[in-house]
């Protein structure tokens, strides 16, 4: 190939083609269970509002809810992925062995926001979310009907595989995807560039700003405990049982049950069998949708 300024173009656009068209075909499971949240600065700060208790019948003035903010502040990060394209392959038409190297660098960047929330919600037992306790903890404060600060719990403890039964049609979501810029191709393949000269290479790459962080506690249930009937139960149970500030019942209905590839067995004889063991019928059926999750392997 002769080297000119419109067949590097072409190059160029041919390059960027093929990363997107592998960035839209990157499998995504991660806005079942996060929110993506649109970041405008280095950092965004979320007041989150605790719980308004409910309703009340207006008899005389208005009564004013006193609402405390807790302060939860997600920095943006900064992620990159380069490559590089030796210029002699360009004037010898070697080109064949790039096309998969392109498709890889789209995969790649597609998967990077996948993995952060996922790997986020797997460290939810150690990980703190907003009111100070790890995300999946036994003790998170929330105040009752008389303004006493009581605990709730959204575990099931154990030491195996971890499972999540989540709340995900509330407007937050368990976790918080926030995008600060979305991800960019970028490419140095002008002769005037410093790698060009320097090196004798032409340079792509990709990046994207953002982070991940957690949303309300009450949204998600996490155990390291077997996976079973039983284990199932009281996660649902919990889940329904939370309540916000002021003692008032969320209303909360688990509708998806995320597991990892180990445990799809499990979730399955849970929510999709006809009969549980001892051949009774099974209660459980059809009570959530089940969730495979290949990056929580």
């Amino acid at each position: 190939m002769i080297i000119t300024a419109s067949s590097i173009q072409a190059l160029r656009v041919g390059f960027q083609t093929t990363f997107r068209g592998a960035l839209g075909q990157a499998p995504t499971m991660r806005d079942r269970v996060a929110t993506t949240v649109r970041s405008s600065t280095s950092e965004s700060t979320y007041g989150w509002l605790k719980q308004m208790t409910g309703m009340r019948e207006w008899v005389g003035p208005r009564q004013l809810d006193g609402m405390a903010e807790a302060g939860y502040t997600i920095r943006n990060k900064h992620f990159e992925k380069t490559v590089e394209v030796n210029r002699n392959d360009i004037e010898d038409d070697n080109l064949g062995q790039y096309s998969m190297m392109f498709e890889q660098l789209g995969t790649a960047a597609g998967a990077y926001p996948e993995t952060l929330v996922w790997d986020l919600l797997k460290a939810g037992f150690v990980t703190e979310c907003w009111d100070g306790q790890n995300f999946f903890d036994t003790d998170h404060p929330v105040t009752d009907e008389k303004g006493d600060t009581v605990t709730f719990s959204n575990t099931g403890g154990g030491a195996g595989t971890p499972w999540f039964l989540l709340a995900t049609n509330q407007s937050v979501k368990p976790i918080i995807l926030q995008e600060r810029k979305p991800i960019t191709f970028t490419s140095k393949d002008r002769e005037q560039d410093d790698n060009v000269f320097l090196n004798n290479t032409y340079v792509y790459g990709a990046d994207w700003r953002g982070n991940v962080g957690y949303g309300f506690p009450q949204t998600a249930y996490g155990s390291q405990q077997t996976l079973d009937a039983s284990a199932y139960a009281a996660a649902r149970s919990a889940i329904m049982g939370f309540k916000g500030d002021g003692g008032r019942p969320l209303g909360l209905m688990p509708n998806l049950l995320v597991v990892p590839p180990s445990l799809e067995s499990a979730g399955r004889k849970i929510l999709n069998s006809e009969y549980a063991s001892g051949g009774e019928t099974n209660e459980w059926k059809g009570t959530a949708e089940l969730l495979v999750v290949p990056w929580l392997a």
